[in-house]
């Protein structure tokens, strides 16, 4: 078990998320960046869309009760096990008794907590995800409860070969949608060659735009459809909302394009004042781009030689955290001290 001894702003326990029961009015949900909640389940040997722990903006203050395996992706988190600096992107043995304390994010929006055999919880529809849209699933962390893991050994350590950056403006790629018809020329055009700033009202449904409207030819709403993660829909007000994985199932707002799968896992790494810009391709240049995604996953994982990687882990603490001026970490049973 691990104790929840302070949840963190915004926690909750995520998944591959509900597949198959859109037909039904039933949201994906799961986890707003995939990539992420993959990387940290192969860190700890878990299948890749096994349970983690997501946490926004900042994250909870965990006391294990039991030895675990552990490992923190996606956005830069202050991380510390007990005093000491705790390094993302690879695989920690925790013992029973200490205590994981997880700050604010540096970068990005959400980092996720992967512990080696799974987080356990009641499944609904197949998933433990925690759907915040439609009130499916295990409820956001709160301070005094306790969760469940399935504890597993890890034979070897294990680092990610170049972790992601998520503090640079991203360009992300889309498709044409489907409700051309519903803008009128040149409108695409000009959408494609502006820079958008993600709203502060924005959440695990959708991220909204700030900046120049975008101008629709017709204004009455079309029928409800079925929609999917990464649609970029314009509303009466001409500002486009970019749906996110906790969208509903259908919507009545046009869709003057969609993000890319290899490029949805970015979205939900943007946070409020962030920029970014859109770049049509082609069908075949997004089938390629998830090819080259399964590659770079299929690739990430390197097994850890317990010198090299203590070592990056310093390089790792040293660059993120420059203020530091010491700091030790314990690998495979060899302690290295950083000191500036």
């Amino acid at each position: 078990m691990i104790a929840v001894l302070e949840p963190g702003r915004f926690t909750s326990l995520q998944d591959g998320g509900r597949i198959g029961f859109a037909h039904l009015g039933v949201p994906r949900a799961g986890a707003a960046d995939t990539l992420s909640l993959r990387q940290a389940n192969l860190l700890v040997g878990n299948p890749e869309f096994a349970p983690a722990l997501e946490m926004a903006l900042s994250g909870p203050v965990l006391r294990f009760d039991v030895d675990a395996v552990i490992a923190l992706a996606g956005g830069q988190l202050d991380a510390s096990l007990d005093d000491e600096p705790l390094a993302m992107y690879q695989s920690v043995a925790v013992r029973a008794g200490r205590i994981l304390h997880c700050g604010a994010l540096r970068t990005g929006v959400r980092a996720y907590l992967a512990a080696a055999g799974g987080f356990s919880a009641p499944p609904v529809l197949g998933s433990i995800a925690s759907d915040t849209l439609a009130g499916i699933g295990p409820a956001v962390l709160r301070g005094g409860e306790s969760l469940s893991i399935r504890t597993q050994r890890l034979q070897q350590g294990w680092y990610w070969r170049a972790p992601p950056d998520f503090g640079a403006c991203p360009v992300l790629r889309v498709l044409a949608g489907p409700h051309a018809e519903w803008f009128p020329a040149g409108a695409l055009e000009e959408f494609l060659g502006a820079e958008h700033e993600v709203h502060s009202d924005s959440d695990r449904s959708g991220l909204r735009l700030a900046g120049a409207r975008v101008t629709r030819s017709r204004q009455p709403e079309l029928r409800s459809q079925g929609m999917v993660s990464g649609a970029v829909q314009v509303p009466g007000d001409g500002h486009p909302i970019v749906l996110l994985c906790n969208h509903g199932t259908t919507g009545g707002y046009p869709v003057i394009v969609v993000v890319i799968a290899a490029d949805l896992p970015r979205l939900g790494q943007l946070r409020p004042g962030a920029m970014l810009r859109f770049e049509m391709v082609s069908r075949e240049q997004a089938m390629a781009a998830l090819r080259v995604a399964a590659e770079d996953l299929r690739n990430g994982l390197v097994s850890a030689d317990s010198g090299l990687l203590a070592a990056r882990s310093l390089m790792t603490l040293a660059k993120s955290h420059p203020e530091l001026r010491a700091a030790n970490l314990q690998v495979d049973g060899r302690r290295v001290r950083l000191r500036r």
